[in-house]
This record gives structure tokens, sequence and C-alpha cells, in this order.
């Protein structure tokens, strides 16, 4: 019996710090490759899966899917974007279906498993900058951060039912 619990608990502690993107997709996609990589050749390494995630900037729903303009951040051990200022520039997802774009907002953090498709002349934000264009075999979006997640510092002279002064 102990040995069933002990197994039953360490598949879930397996389960639960899974990859944000499924297995078949990461063996199948080259880590090594980098934004920049892509930014400088897209059309060598056109149809390369590779996966990238960061912060939705815009978002359009089209005639051909939906588009997504994300600011790349590095990934973390789980495929998650970490939260710094280093980024790697922007790049569009094109996803073949409509998004709700009420989900899918601006600031949220999203990790895709992509196929380089080229370029795009032209941001969603109305920039004249190409972007590296890439066709999504898989999306995560990941959950806003609560602010149980962020430290809360409380000044200890702070009275909330204060009074203010009038001079």
């Amino acid at each position: 019996m102990k040995t069933f619990l002990f197994l039953a608990g360490f598949m879930l502690l397996i389960n639960g710090c899974s990859y944000a993107v499924s297995r078949d997709l990461v063996a199948q996609s080259d880590k090594s490759i980098t934004l920049q990589q892509i930014q400088a050749d897209p059309a060598r390494l056109a149809g390369t899966t590779v996966i990238l995630g960061g912060e939705i900037i815009a978002i359009r729903v089209a005639k051909q899917g939906t588009l997504i303009e994300v600011l790349e951040r590095p990934l973390d051990l789980w495929g998650k974007p970490k939260r710094t200022v280093q980024s790697g520039g922007r790049f569009l997802l094109l996803h073949s279906r409509a998004l709700d774009t009420i989900v899918f907002t601006p600031g949220r953090e999203i990790t895709a498993a992509a196929q380089v498709k080229g370029t795009f002349e032209k941001g969603l934000t109305g920039e004249e900058i190409e972007h590296p264009l890439l066709v999504t075999r898989e999306l995560k979006l990941w959950e806003r951060e609560r602010a149980a997640d962020r430290p809360i510092w409380w000044d200890p002279l702070h009275d909330p039912h204060a009074q203010p002064r009038r001079e």
C-alpha cells in the first residue's frame, strides 16, 4: 500500500512539472535556434520547428486565422517565459483558428511550438519593421500572475482609516 501511494504521488509530481508543449513537439523542435538566428535568415530556417515564448503585444483576427505579435523572452526549464527585461525582439505567430481576443490579451505570457514561415513586413502595432512569421503547431497561454505571487510590502506607519490632512 505504501508503495502504491508513493508511486501515485510521484506520478502526480511528474505530471505537474511537465513542459509547456507536448513531448512530441519538443522532440521535433530545434532548441538551439534563437530568435536572432531566425531574424538573420528566415528563408534558410523555413520549415524548422522551434519553441519560443514571451509576452503578447498585440493580437488581430484575420481571414487566415489569428496573428499574435509577441515580445520574445527567454524560457525557463518548463518552457514558461521568464520575467526579465532581456528580449531577442519581436515575432509574429499565425494560428490557424480564430482565438478569443479577450482571453489572449496584451500582457499575457505565451509559449508556442511553431514552424518558421518567413517574414511579415509590418507588425501589428504599425511599425514598418520586418518580423519573423511563425505558424503555430501548439500554443500554451500561461495564467495571469496573481497578487499572491508577488511580495506585498506594507508601510508600518500607514493607517488605512486615517482621514486626509487639511491645511
